[in-house]
Protein backbone atom coordinates (compact mmCIF):
# COMPACT_ATOMS: atom_id res chain seq x y z
CA UNK A 1 0.00 0.00 0.00
CA UNK A 2 1.05 3.75 -0.50
CA UNK A 3 0.40 6.51 1.36
CA UNK A 4 0.77 9.95 -0.07
CA UNK A 5 0.33 12.53 3.08
CA UNK A 6 1.01 15.54 0.92
CA UNK A 7 -1.50 16.27 -1.33
CA UNK A 8 -2.69 19.73 -2.03
CA UNK A 9 -6.04 20.96 -2.01
CA UNK A 10 -7.99 24.28 -2.82
CA UNK A 11 -11.83 24.50 -3.19
CA UNK A 12 -12.91 23.24 -6.97
CA UNK A 13 -14.90 26.45 -7.22
CA UNK A 14 -11.91 28.68 -6.38
CA UNK A 15 -12.07 30.43 -9.96
CA UNK A 16 -15.48 30.22 -10.06
CA UNK A 17 -17.17 31.41 -6.79
CA UNK A 18 -16.68 35.38 -6.10
CA UNK A 19 -17.01 34.73 -2.52
CA UNK A 20 -14.77 32.02 -1.95
CA UNK A 21 -12.13 33.79 -4.45
CA UNK A 22 -12.75 37.30 -2.54
CA UNK A 23 -11.75 35.39 0.75
CA UNK A 24 -8.64 34.35 -0.68
CA UNK A 25 -7.55 37.13 -2.04
CA UNK A 26 -8.53 39.74 0.49
CA UNK A 27 -6.78 37.79 3.54
CA UNK A 28 -3.48 38.53 2.17
CA UNK A 29 -1.92 40.78 4.40
CA UNK A 30 -0.28 43.44 1.63
CA UNK A 31 0.64 45.61 4.71
CA UNK A 32 3.19 42.58 5.13
CA UNK A 33 4.29 42.88 1.24
CA UNK A 34 2.44 39.97 0.03
CA UNK A 35 0.83 40.61 -3.26
CA UNK A 36 -2.06 38.33 -4.48
CA UNK A 37 -3.18 38.92 -7.66
CA UNK A 38 -5.63 36.83 -10.54
CA UNK A 39 -3.59 36.07 -13.74
CA UNK A 40 -3.46 33.19 -16.54
CA UNK A 41 -1.23 30.63 -17.86
CA UNK A 42 -0.84 30.12 -21.53
CA UNK A 43 -3.63 27.70 -22.09
CA UNK A 44 -5.90 30.82 -20.67
CA UNK A 45 -6.80 28.93 -17.10
CA UNK A 46 -6.63 31.11 -14.51
CA UNK A 47 -4.10 30.90 -11.97
CA UNK A 48 -3.63 32.90 -8.33
CA UNK A 49 -0.65 34.40 -7.59
CA UNK A 50 1.30 35.18 -5.00
CA UNK A 51 4.20 37.60 -4.70
CA UNK A 52 6.63 39.00 -2.13
CA UNK A 53 8.09 41.37 -2.74
CA UNK A 54 6.21 42.69 -6.13
CA UNK A 55 7.00 41.11 -9.15
CA UNK A 56 8.70 38.15 -7.29
CA UNK A 57 6.18 34.94 -7.69
CA UNK A 58 5.95 32.38 -4.89
CA UNK A 59 2.40 30.93 -4.99
CA UNK A 60 0.91 29.97 -8.31
CA UNK A 61 -2.27 27.92 -8.09
CA UNK A 62 -3.98 27.02 -11.57
CA UNK A 63 -7.55 25.99 -12.26
CA UNK A 64 -8.87 22.59 -12.68
CA UNK A 65 -5.83 21.39 -11.04
CA UNK A 66 -7.66 20.50 -7.44
CA UNK A 67 -10.87 18.44 -8.33
CA UNK A 68 -11.09 15.13 -7.62
CA UNK A 69 -11.04 13.94 -11.18
CA UNK A 70 -7.13 15.28 -11.14
CA UNK A 71 -6.69 13.84 -8.00
CA UNK A 72 -7.65 10.03 -8.34
CA UNK A 73 -6.29 10.31 -11.59
CA UNK A 74 -2.98 11.41 -10.77
CA UNK A 75 -3.00 8.53 -7.83
CA UNK A 76 -3.86 5.99 -10.41
CA UNK A 77 -1.26 7.08 -12.42
CA UNK A 78 1.26 6.78 -9.52
CA UNK A 79 -0.22 3.70 -7.52
CA UNK A 80 -0.79 5.29 -4.62
CA UNK A 81 -3.64 4.20 -2.79
CA UNK A 82 -4.21 6.96 0.21
CA UNK A 83 -3.76 10.53 0.11
CA UNK A 84 -4.49 13.09 2.34
CA UNK A 85 -5.45 16.51 1.86
CA UNK A 86 -3.98 20.05 3.24
CA UNK A 87 -4.39 23.61 2.03
CA UNK A 88 -1.11 24.58 0.58
CA UNK A 89 0.40 27.67 2.33
CA UNK A 90 -2.74 30.18 2.30
CA UNK A 91 -3.67 28.75 5.58
CA UNK A 92 -1.43 31.26 7.20
CA UNK A 93 -3.91 34.37 6.54
CA UNK A 94 -7.75 32.30 5.76
CA UNK A 95 -10.28 32.98 8.53
CA UNK A 96 -12.50 30.93 9.91
CA UNK A 97 -15.51 31.53 7.61
CA UNK A 98 -12.99 30.44 5.17
CA UNK A 99 -11.70 27.79 6.73
CA UNK A 100 -15.25 26.48 7.38
CA UNK A 101 -16.34 26.51 3.57
CA UNK A 102 -12.39 24.59 2.62
CA UNK A 103 -13.34 22.14 5.16
CA UNK A 104 -16.92 21.19 3.91
CA UNK A 105 -15.56 20.96 0.37
CA UNK A 106 -12.74 18.15 1.67
CA UNK A 107 -14.90 16.45 3.73
CA UNK A 108 -17.39 15.79 0.81
CA UNK A 109 -14.65 15.35 -1.61
CA UNK A 110 -13.22 13.13 0.93
CA UNK A 111 -16.80 11.06 0.80
CA UNK A 112 -16.70 10.67 -2.73
CA UNK A 113 -13.53 9.29 -3.01
CA UNK A 114 -14.25 5.87 -2.12
CA UNK A 115 -12.29 5.58 0.85
CA UNK A 116 -8.80 6.83 -0.84
CA UNK A 117 -9.09 10.19 0.66
CA UNK A 118 -8.53 12.00 3.66
CA UNK A 119 -8.19 15.91 5.12
CA UNK A 120 -6.05 17.39 7.45
CA UNK A 121 -8.80 20.71 8.96
CA UNK A 122 -7.20 23.41 8.43
CA UNK A 123 -8.61 26.67 10.69
CA UNK A 124 -6.80 29.62 12.41
CA UNK A 125 -4.62 28.24 15.43
CA UNK A 126 -5.45 30.95 17.71
CA UNK A 127 -7.99 28.97 20.19
CA UNK A 128 -10.85 30.68 21.10
CA UNK A 129 -14.48 28.96 21.18
CA UNK A 130 -15.18 29.38 17.84
CA UNK A 131 -12.30 28.18 16.23
CA UNK A 132 -11.90 25.05 18.73
CA UNK A 133 -15.63 24.84 17.89
CA UNK A 134 -14.82 24.41 13.98
CA UNK A 135 -11.86 22.09 15.15
CA UNK A 136 -14.11 19.33 17.18
CA UNK A 137 -16.39 19.64 14.07
CA UNK A 138 -14.28 18.52 11.58
CA UNK A 139 -12.68 15.83 14.07
CA UNK A 140 -15.82 14.21 15.20
CA UNK A 141 -18.22 15.33 12.48
CA UNK A 142 -16.65 15.63 9.24
CA UNK A 143 -13.80 12.67 9.71
CA UNK A 144 -10.98 14.39 9.44
CA UNK A 145 -7.67 12.87 10.46
CA UNK A 146 -5.60 15.51 11.64
CA UNK A 147 -5.12 19.14 11.49
CA UNK A 148 -2.70 21.97 10.11
CA UNK A 149 -0.31 24.76 10.71
CA UNK A 150 1.89 27.23 8.48
CA UNK A 151 4.88 26.92 9.37
CA UNK A 152 4.66 30.15 11.20
CA UNK A 153 1.67 32.94 11.35
CA UNK A 154 3.29 36.84 10.27
CA UNK A 155 6.35 36.83 12.76
CA UNK A 156 5.24 33.82 15.08
CA UNK A 157 6.62 30.70 14.53
CA UNK A 158 5.15 27.97 16.97
CA UNK A 159 6.95 28.11 19.82
CA UNK A 160 5.01 31.15 20.11
CA UNK A 161 2.79 31.64 23.38
CA UNK A 162 0.01 32.79 21.42
CA UNK A 163 -0.49 29.17 20.25
CA UNK A 164 -0.52 27.64 23.88
CA UNK A 165 -4.45 27.89 23.57
CA UNK A 166 -4.78 25.82 20.91
CA UNK A 167 -1.83 23.38 21.74
CA UNK A 168 -3.25 22.67 24.84
CA UNK A 169 -6.85 21.28 23.06
CA UNK A 170 -4.76 19.59 20.44
CA UNK A 171 -2.38 18.08 23.37
CA UNK A 172 -5.30 16.52 25.01
CA UNK A 173 -7.28 14.91 21.66
CA UNK A 174 -4.16 13.81 20.67
CA UNK A 175 -4.73 14.87 17.10
CA UNK A 176 -1.45 14.76 14.24
CA UNK A 177 -0.51 18.13 12.94
CA UNK A 178 0.75 18.34 9.74
CA UNK A 179 3.52 21.68 9.55
CA UNK A 180 3.43 23.31 5.76
CA UNK A 181 6.35 25.74 4.62
CA UNK A 182 4.67 29.36 4.30
CA UNK A 183 6.22 30.87 0.98
CA UNK A 184 9.54 32.57 2.62
CA UNK A 185 10.60 32.45 6.32
CA UNK A 186 10.02 35.72 8.40
CA UNK A 187 13.63 36.77 7.38
CA UNK A 188 13.33 35.98 3.47
CA UNK A 189 15.91 39.63 1.98
CA UNK A 190 18.93 37.54 1.11
CA UNK A 191 17.09 34.62 -0.76
CA UNK A 192 14.23 36.54 -2.66
CA UNK A 193 16.04 37.86 -5.94
CA UNK A 194 16.49 34.08 -7.14
CA UNK A 195 13.73 31.83 -8.29
CA UNK A 196 14.78 28.65 -7.16
CA UNK A 197 16.58 30.48 -3.86
CA UNK A 198 13.50 32.08 -2.89
CA UNK A 199 11.19 28.79 -3.78
CA UNK A 200 13.25 26.40 -2.52
CA UNK A 201 15.58 27.83 -0.16
CA UNK A 202 13.02 30.08 1.31
CA UNK A 203 11.10 27.23 2.80
CA UNK A 204 13.41 24.86 3.54
CA UNK A 205 15.26 28.38 5.92
CA UNK A 206 11.55 28.20 6.85
CA UNK A 207 11.16 24.87 8.22
CA UNK A 208 14.76 24.70 9.48
CA UNK A 209 13.82 27.90 11.60
CA UNK A 210 10.61 26.02 12.51
CA UNK A 211 12.01 23.04 13.87
CA UNK A 212 14.46 24.21 15.61
CA UNK A 213 12.79 26.64 17.97
CA UNK A 214 10.32 23.89 18.28
CA UNK A 215 13.09 21.76 19.63
CA UNK A 216 15.19 24.58 21.41
CA UNK A 217 12.08 26.29 23.24
CA UNK A 218 11.16 23.34 25.45
CA UNK A 219 7.22 23.66 24.12
CA UNK A 220 6.76 20.23 24.45
CA UNK A 221 7.25 19.73 27.42
CA UNK A 222 4.23 21.45 28.24
CA UNK A 223 2.74 19.13 25.36
CA UNK A 224 4.22 16.19 25.09
CA UNK A 225 1.13 14.65 23.15
CA UNK A 226 1.87 16.65 20.32
CA UNK A 227 3.20 15.06 16.76
CA UNK A 228 4.19 17.66 14.02
CA UNK A 229 4.62 16.02 10.82
CA UNK A 230 6.77 18.55 8.90
CA UNK A 231 7.54 19.19 5.53
CA UNK A 232 10.85 19.03 3.61
CA UNK A 233 12.71 16.91 6.01
CA UNK A 234 12.11 19.48 8.19
CA UNK A 235 14.32 21.92 6.18
CA UNK A 236 17.25 19.33 5.87
CA UNK A 237 17.27 18.88 9.54
CA UNK A 238 18.92 16.07 9.75
CA UNK A 239 21.76 17.82 8.00
CA UNK A 240 22.15 20.19 10.94
CA UNK A 241 20.57 17.96 13.93
CA UNK A 242 24.24 17.05 15.30
CA UNK A 243 25.94 20.11 14.66
CA UNK A 244 23.01 21.99 16.59
CA UNK A 245 23.47 19.53 19.63
CA UNK A 246 27.07 19.94 20.63
CA UNK A 247 28.81 16.72 23.10
CA UNK A 248 31.00 18.18 25.58
CA UNK A 249 34.87 16.91 24.96
CA UNK A 250 36.95 14.78 27.42
CA UNK A 251 39.62 18.34 27.40
CA UNK A 252 37.77 21.41 29.74
CA UNK A 253 37.78 24.25 27.47
CA UNK A 254 38.79 27.94 28.42
CA UNK A 255 35.14 29.39 27.62
CA UNK A 256 31.69 27.36 26.00
CA UNK A 257 31.21 28.74 22.64
CA UNK A 258 27.88 26.58 21.87
CA UNK A 259 25.26 25.19 24.48
CA UNK A 260 26.35 21.63 25.44
CA UNK A 261 23.23 20.45 27.85
CA UNK A 262 20.41 20.37 25.11
CA UNK A 263 20.62 17.15 23.19
CA UNK A 264 19.50 14.92 25.37
CA UNK A 265 16.42 16.81 25.86
CA UNK A 266 16.53 17.23 22.29
CA UNK A 267 17.37 13.55 21.05
CA UNK A 268 14.18 13.00 23.04
CA UNK A 269 11.69 15.51 21.07
CA UNK A 270 13.07 13.96 18.06
CA UNK A 271 11.98 10.91 19.10
CA UNK A 272 8.47 11.63 20.66
CA UNK A 273 7.17 14.78 18.60
CA UNK A 274 9.00 15.59 15.13
CA UNK A 275 8.54 13.53 12.27
CA UNK A 276 9.39 14.41 8.54
CA UNK A 277 7.56 14.77 5.46
CA UNK A 278 9.61 13.95 2.45
CA UNK A 279 8.13 16.44 -0.10
CA UNK A 280 8.57 15.08 -3.59
CA UNK A 281 11.69 12.95 -2.65
CA UNK A 282 13.18 12.35 -6.18
CA UNK A 283 14.01 16.16 -6.74
CA UNK A 284 16.11 15.59 -3.51
CA UNK A 285 18.82 12.77 -4.80
CA UNK A 286 19.43 9.42 -3.82
CA UNK A 287 22.34 9.70 -1.70
CA UNK A 288 20.44 12.80 0.21
CA UNK A 289 17.21 10.98 0.79
CA UNK A 290 19.01 7.63 2.48
CA UNK A 291 20.97 9.84 4.65
CA UNK A 292 17.75 11.28 5.79
CA UNK A 293 16.36 8.07 6.47
CA UNK A 294 19.32 6.49 8.67
CA UNK A 295 19.73 10.06 10.33
CA UNK A 296 16.13 10.35 11.00
CA UNK A 297 14.60 6.71 11.35
CA UNK A 298 12.42 5.32 9.35
CA UNK A 299 9.70 5.18 11.61
CA UNK A 300 9.74 9.12 11.50
CA UNK A 301 9.62 10.02 7.98
CA UNK A 302 6.52 9.64 5.92
CA UNK A 303 5.76 9.83 1.98
CA UNK A 304 5.05 13.40 0.14
CA UNK A 305 4.60 14.39 -3.08
CA UNK A 306 3.01 18.17 -3.56
CA UNK A 307 1.17 17.04 -5.94
CA UNK A 308 0.06 19.49 -7.70
CA UNK A 309 3.29 21.30 -8.03
CA UNK A 310 4.53 19.20 -10.46
CA UNK A 311 2.34 16.59 -11.90
CA UNK A 312 5.50 14.43 -12.09
CA UNK A 313 6.37 14.58 -8.37
CA UNK A 314 3.81 11.65 -6.99
CA UNK A 315 4.63 9.25 -10.01
CA UNK A 316 8.52 9.91 -10.25
CA UNK A 317 8.09 9.90 -6.00
CA UNK A 318 6.83 6.66 -5.97
CA UNK A 319 9.26 4.64 -8.49
CA UNK A 320 11.83 6.60 -7.02
CA UNK A 321 11.30 4.71 -3.62
CA UNK A 322 12.11 1.73 -5.55
CA UNK A 323 15.84 3.10 -6.21
CA UNK A 324 16.90 3.50 -1.97
CA UNK A 325 18.89 1.14 -0.78
CA UNK A 326 16.82 0.52 2.18
CA UNK A 327 15.17 -2.40 3.52
CA UNK A 328 11.32 -3.93 2.71
CA UNK A 329 10.68 -2.94 6.44
CA UNK A 330 11.70 0.59 6.47
CA UNK A 331 10.12 1.20 2.82
CA UNK A 332 6.68 0.01 3.90
CA UNK A 333 7.00 2.47 7.29
CA UNK A 334 7.30 5.06 4.78
CA UNK A 335 5.34 4.53 2.13
CA UNK A 336 2.43 3.49 4.20
CA UNK A 337 2.90 2.09 7.71
CA UNK A 338 3.88 5.53 9.66
CA UNK A 339 1.08 7.54 8.05
CA UNK A 340 -1.72 4.55 8.99
CA UNK A 341 -0.72 4.60 12.70
CA UNK A 342 0.03 8.23 12.92
CA UNK A 343 -3.34 9.08 11.75
CA UNK A 344 -5.49 6.40 12.67
CA UNK A 345 -6.24 5.59 9.22
CA UNK A 346 -9.12 2.77 8.66
CA UNK A 347 -7.02 0.57 6.43
CA UNK A 348 -7.87 -3.21 7.10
Amino acid sequence: MIVDINIHHLPSDLFSNEKILNAFLDCVPREWGEIAHLGTVESGKKQLILEKPKGYQNLNYVEGDYNLEAKLQAMDDAGVDIALLRVPVWQEWLPLEACKAINDEAADICKRSNGRLFANAALPPWGGRDNIHELERCIKELGMVGVQLACHYGQLYLDDEAFKPYFKVLNEMNVPCVIHHTPLPVHWKGVYEWTNLRRELGRIMDQATAVGRELFSGMFEEFPNLKFIHTMFGGNWFAQQKLLTPKQGMKKEAMLRLDMSSGEQITRYLKNNIFFDMTHPASWGKDQVECAIKVCGADHVLFGSSFPVFYNWMNDGVKFMDTLDITAEEKELIMSGNAIKMFNLPVK
